[in-house]
């Protein structure tokens, strides 16, 4: 296969980008707090608190409560939550118009593709597989997978490390201001999906470039500088 032009690999944040997961994330949730005798919240509500992982979700559920938790407590709602969100994880969610397709694409031109998430590696296999692009991937890392979490740059360096590329060979598409603070910590070029899961509008989140469909990624390519270029 001829190698292809730049970026080598393109990788992809989950929720919010690649898939609609919010109405699973929102029923656990409830299905959670309900369980804990707490308020539920609207699905516009919770898909706000969507981002930075289970223990930050767990805690803006609560603080909208005007609630504080223990560490120990806060260990036993994210086992909950997981236990509930874990097995319903494709129930409701599903991809964004265009996700399997722009996948299956740049597979084709001899990219490499990847997910990198702050969901946890089990829930993010079980999405991928159930809508048939885990095959697709070379790399896919949770945020379980050890580093720290975005917007903390460890998950994309992981990545990059497993694919055996610098960061100047790749390209994050992402949704919000924790994907944008991670590429940008990591000093990967960053392109953002309008529509993801954010209160912030695209100018606020200060990508490198932003689009409104996924089948729009292929066009940022000549628009970006990779990282070290000219350096």
């Amino acid at each position: 296969m001829v190698s292809p032009a730049w970026p080598k690999a393109v990788l992809f944040d989950l929720d919010g980008t690649l898939v609609h997961s919010a109405p699973d994330i929102h029923a656990a949730l409830n299905q959670t707090l309900e369980g804990e005798g707490e308020p539920t919240f609207s699905l516009e509500a919770v898909t706000r608190m969507i981002g930075a992982g289970v223990p930050k979700l767990i805690e803006r559920a609560y603080a909208a409560l005007d609630k504080s938790l223990e560490p120990a407590e806060l260990d036993r709602l994210v086992d909950r939550f997981l236990a509930l969100y874990e097995p319903r994880s494709t129930e409701l969610t599903r991809l964004f118009p265009g996700a399997a397709e722009i996948v299956g694409s740049l597979k084709a031109e001899g990219r490499r593709v990847g997910v990198v998430t702050n969901k946890p590696g089990q829930a993010t296999a079980a999405i991928l597989r159930h809508f048939g692009l885990v095959d697709h991937m070379d790399v896919v890392v949770g945020g379980d997978a050890g580093p720290p979490k975005k917007p903390e740059p460890g998950l994309l360096l992981h990545a990059c490390e497993t694919l055996g590329l610098s960061i100047g060979d790749v390209v994050f598409i992402g949704d919000s201001e924790n994907d944008v603070a991670a590429a940008k910590a990591a000093e990967i070029s960053v392109v953002v999906v309008t529509g993801g899961y954010t209160a912030l509008s695209p100018e606020e989140l200060g990508a490198d470039a932003v689009i409104e469909r996924l089948d729009e990624v292929r066009s940022t390519f000549d628009r970006l500088v990779p990282a070290g270029a000219g350096v």
